[in-house]
This record gives structure tokens, C-alpha cells and sequence, in this order.
């Protein structure tokens, strides 16, 4: 990895070298923030990307026979340089997204992590011995690696994303190929050279950029090429639609965490301090560019009032600024175009009858935390997803309306709910329609050895741990006949 003050350049990694993609064209990464180059970044087109599955097939079997306790040992050496290369990395990362340093370095922390909890997995792909009403026959079911594996991760969190891209995939004896956010190109292809570092085997694991307006074609090439059998996407519903469609016609699994509205729900019985702490951290946290990110507060009317002033004092409080600036606690937006669909969303909010606590206005790509009251179906923000430091609080009469409006949403990610009634709470959270559910904490919570993933337009599959071993896995079933066998014909 070059160091932090270098413009890095960005190859294509394919069998294991550093390669030019087949035109020979690369890009420039600009910082948005400043418009200074950050990389020059390898722009692949279709051949790049069908040469990256070949070298991954060719290697399909070698890494699959490879014994559970070397892939174990080359995960953990992945974990080891991801955290001993973790500040120059980091530094890379905030340039791309602009994301403050703090959710940087938790990203490289939850990334290594997540390496290592893929190293523990490596013994995981138990099998079942069944009983059979065959005379003589023994029968077994196995898990074994699917083959290649497509992962294309996003840029809001691109460390722990690419990782979960590629990590338990390869855990599994898979081989895989990574298709870099055009945000944040150097900080995925950081990933894939920790694990080449760390002794992974050629073609193992690939890496593939392009320039924003060649990504139809390339995730064309990997999702279609027949070698390629699961594919798993991290990103928009919009997005997961499309990959998800041409996948099916094309008899792939895929795997799909896509978009989120968490709902948070806040009772009357609720310790409002410190449900206005959580609300606060799932709200703005990374600018509320998280898919957990916390997107309706649904509050009790009896304490309504109280929660939003509390809520509202401390986003008033977080610190906007210079992203490099450990002090900083809100960075700018990833885009101009973010800004916009924020600002867009917050006076369609204002039209619509709510009111502006705190926050309200764009200063650039930065945006202050902002808390609005008075949300009614009728504003845009009820629905639509804005990926951006926005609070909507939304008012309701007791918790059966409260559970009523959590599944008022297309999306079901992830959510919370605030009571001091830990026991109704659970019945209540049975009741929320939501892959994820935290009583009592934040929506936005991720670790290493959860499984993780939604419902309804938020996707399908799970990633995280022993829960994705049905994801990249086959299930076999083998039989051994012991005696003979009489045949009707």
C-alpha cells in the first residue's frame, strides 16, 4: 500500500499480478472534497472482467482441496497486515468517501475482525450423516465450495463490505473475484492485496475497477460468465433489482443486502436519555450513509415532546468539519447529488408541515445533523430512503400504531425499539418486520459473527459467520451402497 500522501495507482489484480486493463485506459479518483486527485484507478471493460473469472476457475480447485487449517493461517496473516497497514489505509479511504477518521479506523477494526471470524469458520463445512430405509445403504450430505464467487461492494463502508465481499467465501474453499465501488477504488483493492500479501494463491482472489460509466457492462461480464455461480451484492435496491433479474435468467444464486428506512421505535416506559443517544448515533453516524442508519423515529405522543428536545440538543452539539480532523464527528456527503436528494427531502418535509429542530441547511457537501418533527405520510421522507444526517420523528398513540407504522415500508432491514419492559419488548420486535432487530440499542450495530441481512426490499440471504454457509456452499448428498440391491426392471 502506498503511503497516505501518495496519489495511488489503482491496477486491475488478476491471477495474482498487478495488470493494465485490455485498453489500456485508467481514471482519475478526485476528492470531492477538495477536487485533488486521490487515484488513478485501472477502467476495465468486459474482457478485464471475464479474464478476472477465468483466473479464478483456474484456480477453483487448488484452493478448494487446500486444507482448512492453510486457509485458516492465510485469513489470519490477511487480518494481521489489514491492521498493521490500517492508518495508511484509513487515510485512503477518508479521501474517497469522506467519511470522518473515526469511521474510518472502525472500519479497518471491523474488517480485520471479520478476516479472523472467516478464519475461524474454515472447519465449518460440517457434513450430516441420514439415516436410510435402504438396506445397506450409507447416505451423507456434504458441504462443498460453490466455485467463483462475485462480490461488489459499495462505497459507505468499504472496508467492512469488501471484506464481507470476499472473506467467508474464501473461508469456504471458494474463489472470488472483487468488483471495486468506483468511491472508493484504492481502499477495496487494499483489501484484495492484504490477502495476495498474506500468501493466497494465484488467482484466489481478483480485483476489478471501472470508470463509473463502464459499470453496466463490466457487472454484465461477471454475472453472466458460466463459470461464475453466486454472486452477492451490497447496495441499492435499485441496483440489486437489475443484478438480482439478470442473475435468475441466468440460473445464478445471489445473495442481496440492498436499502433500509429502520425504524426506531421509542415507547413511553423508554429511558429517553439513552434512546436519544442511540437515535442520535443511528441517525448521524458516517452522515447517516449507513444501511442500518436509523431513518423514522417512531415516538409515543406522550413523550414526544421530551425525546425530540433531547434528541435535537444533542445533534445540535456534533461537530461538522474537515473529515482528517480527529475532532470532526460529521464529514461531508459522499456527492453533490446526495446533497440535493437531502435538501430535496427535508423542505418536501417543511411543505408537508414539519418543523426544523436543528440542521436543515447544506454548506457545501457538508450537512448538519437534523432533527425534524411533525412527519406525516404524506412527506417524501416517510418512504424514501435519504442515506443523509436526517431524524424524521413521527408520532404515534401507543405501541400496536407504533408496529403499524415500523412495517409501513417496503424495506426491512434493520430496527430498534426503546422500552423499559424488556419483556414486551421481545414480543413487540417479533412483531417488526425486519431482518435485524435491537432492543434497547441502536440500529446500527454490526459484528463479525452475526448474521446480517433483510427482508422485503431490503434483500435476501445472509451474510456474517456460520449463516452464510448456505449462502456459499453446495449441500451434497452421497450415498454407499453395502449390499446388493434388487431393481423392479
Amino acid at each position: 500500500m502506498t503511503t497516505a500522501t501518495d496519489i495511488v495507482r489503482v491496477p486491475l489484480r488478476i491471477a495474482g499480478d498487478a495488470a493494465d486493463p485490455a485498453s489500456g485506459r485508467y481514471f482519475d479518483k478526485i476528492r470531492r472534497l477538495t477536487g485533488a486527485k486521490v487515484a488513478t484507478v485501472a477502467a476495465a471493460g468486459r474482457a478485464d472482467a471475464e479474464r478476472a473469472v477465468d483466473a479464478a476457475a483456474a484456480a477453483a480447485p487448488v484452493w478448494a482441496a487446500t486444507p482448512p487449517a492453510q486457509r485458516r493461517k492465510i485469513l489470519e496473516a490477511a487480518a494481521a497486515l489489514l491492521t498493521e497497514r490500517r492508518h495508511d489505509i484509513a487515510a485512503v479511504m477518508g479521501k474517497e468517501m469522506g467519511a470522518a477518521a473515526a469511521w474510518c479506523h472502525f472500519n479497518a477494526m471491523l474488517a480485520a475482525n471479520m478476516l479472523r471470524e472467516a478464519a475461524a469458520q474454515v472447519y465449518s463445512t460440517v457434513g450430516q450423516v441420514i439415516p436410510s430405509d435402504v438396506p445397506g445403504l450409507s447416505a451423507t450430505a456434504v458441504r462443498e465450495p460453490v466455485g467463483v464467487v462475485v462480490g461488489i461492494a459499495p462505497w459507505n463502508a468499504p472496508l467492512i463490505l469488501g471484506v464481507r465481499a470476499v472473506a467467508m467465501p474464501l473461508a469456504f474453499g471458494n474463489t472470488v473475484v472483487l468488483k471495486a465501488s468506483e468511491e472508493t477504488p484504492a481502499t477495496h483493492s487494499a483489501i484484495i492485496e492484504c490477502l495476495i500479501d498474506a500468501g493466497l494463491p494465484v488467482g484466489v482472489a481478483n480485483l476489478i475497477t471501472n470508470a463509473p460509466e463502464d459499470a453496466a457492462e463490466v457487472v454484465d461480464a461477471l454475472v453472466t460468465h458460466k463459470a461464475v455461480r453466486v454472486i452477492n451484492f451490497t447496495g441499492s435496491t435499485k441496483v440489486g433489482r437489475i443484478i438480482a433479474e439478470k442473475a435468475g435468467r441466468n440460473l445464478k444464486r445471489s445473495v442481496m443486502e440492498l436499502g433500509g428506512k429502520a425504524p426506531f421505535i421509542v415507547l413511553k416506559d423508554a429511558d429517553l436519555e439513552a434512546a436519544a443517544a442511540a437515535a442520535s448515533f443511528g441517525a448521524f453516524m458516517n452522515q447517516g450513509q449507513i444501511c442500518m442508519s436509523t431513518e423514522r423515529i417512531i415516538v409515543d405522543k406522550a413523550v414526544a415532546a421530551e425525546f425530540s428536545q433531547l434528541l435535537a440538543e444533542r445533534a445540535a452539539k456534533l461537530v461538522v468539519g474537515d473529515p482528517s480532523d480527529p475532532a470532526t464527528q460529521l464529514g461531508p456527503l459522499v456527492h453533490e447529488t446526495s446533497v440535493e436528494h437531502v435538501t430535496a427531502l427535508v423542505r418536501d418535509a417543511v411543505e408537508k408541515g414539519a418543523t426544523v429542530l436543528t440542521g436543515g441547511e447544506a454548506d457545501g457537501l457538508y450537512f448538519p445533523a437534523t432533527v425534524l418533527t411533525g412527519i406525516t405520510k404524506a412527506a417524501r421522507i416517510y418512504t424514501e430512503e435519504s442515506f443523509g444526517p436526517l431524524a424524521p420523528i413521527i408520532e404515534v398513540d401507543g405501541a400496536d400504531e407504533a408496529i403499524e407504522v415500523a412495517n409501513d415500508s417496503e424495506y426491512g432491514l434493520a430496527a430498534a425499539l426503546f422500552t423499559s419492559d424488556v419483556s414486551r419488548g421481545l414480543g413487540l420486535a417479533r412483531r417488526i418486520q425486519s431482518g435485524i432487530c435491537h432492543i434497547n440499542g441502536a440500529t446500527v450495530h454490526d459484528e463479525a459473527q452475526m448474521p446480517f441481512g433483510g427482508v422485503k426490499s431490503s434483500g435476501f440471504g445472509r451474510f456474517g459467520s456460520a449463516a452464510s454457509l448456505e449462502e456459499f456452499t453446495e449441500l451434497r448428498w452421497i450415498t454407499v451402497s453395502t449390499e446388493e440391491r434388487h431393481y423392479p426392471i
